[in-house]
């Protein structure tokens, strides 16, 4: 699964982008949030707040409930604004 960081949680991972297995518990958008906090204190910072991340799975936003398989592209950003 392809997982693409954005703005705010790329400077707090340290990465654009990377490749993950999950393992089979990790089914959700959440799930997978909650996964990329156990990884170390990078990623625990930046999903400190998981209930401001926005996604999209396959170029579609998806809310944190929606359904992930293997194979996604998932990309995670921080709310974003208009002006």
């Amino acid at each position: 699964m392809r997982v693409l960081y954005f703005a705010w949680l790329r400077e707090r991972v340290g990465l654009a982008e990377e490749e993950v297995d999950l393992p089979p518990s990790v089914t959700s958008v959440g799930e997978l949030i909650a996964w990329l906090r156990g990884r170390g204190d990078n990623y625990a910072a930046a999903f400190a707040r998981p209930e401001v991340v926005r996604a999209a799975v396959n170029q579609v936003h998806a809310k944190h409930d929606r359904p992930i398989a293997p194979g996604d592209e998932i990309a995670l950003f921080p709310p974003v604004t208009g002006g």
